[in-house]
């Protein structure tokens, strides 16, 4: 009895699609096969649109909002991007910054050091503008005058002598004089300085000292 012909293996076709394997994107009956975590599609192949309940804000156009709907107490789903934030009024001002400080120690020698170059300028300035205050009333006749009204009212004129009252407020004894009190002027205000340092730094012992705000701005 005639055997039918066997068939072999690579003759056989297959009628159904090639379906892709697991995790790769492939086609079935001419429809392209989704990867898996994409969002459904529905059925014109759109996904499907976000619904907002009634009086809810709506996002500005172009933010992304994730799949699902937004439930209808108003907080949007987790796979929404909300914009940014704009910059707070003020943003390009420094920020400032404030430290607390406290003077507890007066060095009695640098106090003196500053002191003692403090109290020369001002023995200076006082020299100076003892001349040219010397100068300013000489040159407006001022001493001329005071000696013509001293000498009408002792009537020294007629007895040949009297009263010269530039012998007492000439420019070398002015000057002089303006000299003494600056050095004086020096001496003491160093020394006074000085002795502050050391009370002050007793006094800061029991009282912790002159408390300082600093502030600096950023």
């Amino acid at each position: 009895m005639p055997q039918p012909p066997a068939e072999h293996p690579a003759a056989s076709t297959s009628l159904m699609p090639p379906v892709g394997g697991a995790g790769q994107g492939g086609t079935y009956g001419g429809q392209p096969t989704p990867p898996p975590g994409a969002p459904a599609a529905g059925g014109n192949g759109f996904s499907q649109p976000t619904t907002y309940a009634k009086g809810q804000p709506t996002p500005p156009r172009g933010t992304r909002v994730g799949g699902g709907n937004t439930p209808p107490g108003g907080t949007p789903a987790a796979g929404v991007r909300r914009p940014a934030a704009p910059p707070a009024a003020g943003g390009g001002l420094g920020r400032t910054r404030k430290a607390r400080l406290r003077v507890t120690k007066a060095d009695p020698w640098s106090v003196m050091k500053v002191s003692f170059l403090l109290s020369l300028a001002v023995g200076i300035i006082i020299i100076v503008a003892a001349a040219v205050l010397w100068m300013t009333l000489d040159s407006l006749g001022v001493f001329d005058s005071l000696g013509k009204t001293l000498k009408d009212v002792t009537g020294s004129d007629t007895n040949g002598g009297g009263l010269n009252i530039m012998d007492y407020v000439g420019f070398g004894k002015v000057m002089t004089f303006t000299s003494l009190i600056a050095v004086v002027d020096v001496v003491l205000l160093t020394a006074l300085s000085t002795l502050s340092a050391f009370i002050y730094n007793a006094a800061a012992g029991f009282t912790g000292g002159i408390e300082l705000t600093l502030a600096e701005e950023d």
